[in-house]
């Protein structure tokens, strides 16, 4: 069986939070961020020009919780590296109050944002300080 990709992973989660809106509204507003992928050069210029930028994570849940303004979801494979633009924004939204993690498949994720919605996380991270692991390979979970 060939190995997910994060298209997959990230079909499965929001396969999995359409069903669980149900009982938690404020999924009905977690959302994907169009920034990756490839795409023909005009598509790409375009996109550019309307606003998308390299590096944003690829979901977003405009829900406030647990003293964060929102939590945005940088969605990884086992093996998937989160490259240097990819860290400078998840730390620039730490700094400005958003918890912003990186998770290696679409039940980590989650468990992540069922985590969040319950208000079961850590404390916002102070602002300049980076923990989004070097080592790319060694999890298959989420990293704070």
């Amino acid at each position: 069986m060939a190995a997910a990709t994060e298209h997959h992973e990230q079909v499965a989660l929001f396969r999995w939070a359409r069903f669980a809106a149900a009982g938690r509204p404020e999924l009905r507003l977690l959302h994907a961020i169009p920034n990756g992928g490839h795409r023909h050069k005009a598509v790409a210029a375009r996109m550019k020009a309307e606003g998308v930028r390299s590096g944003v994570p690829d979901v977003f849940l405009p829900v406030p919780r647990g003293g964060f303004a929102g939590l945005y979801v940088e969605m990884k494979t086992r093996r998937g590296r989160v490259s240097e633009e990819q860290r400078r924004w998840i730390d620039a939204l730490r700094t400005q109050g958003y918890r912003a993690e990186v998770c290696r498949d679409w039940y980590a994720a989650r468990q992540l944002i069922e985590d969040y919605l319950g208000g079961r996380d850590s404390g916002p991270r102070p602002p300049g300080t980076s923990d989004v692991p070097r080592n790319e390979g060694r999890s298959h979970d989420c990293h704070a």
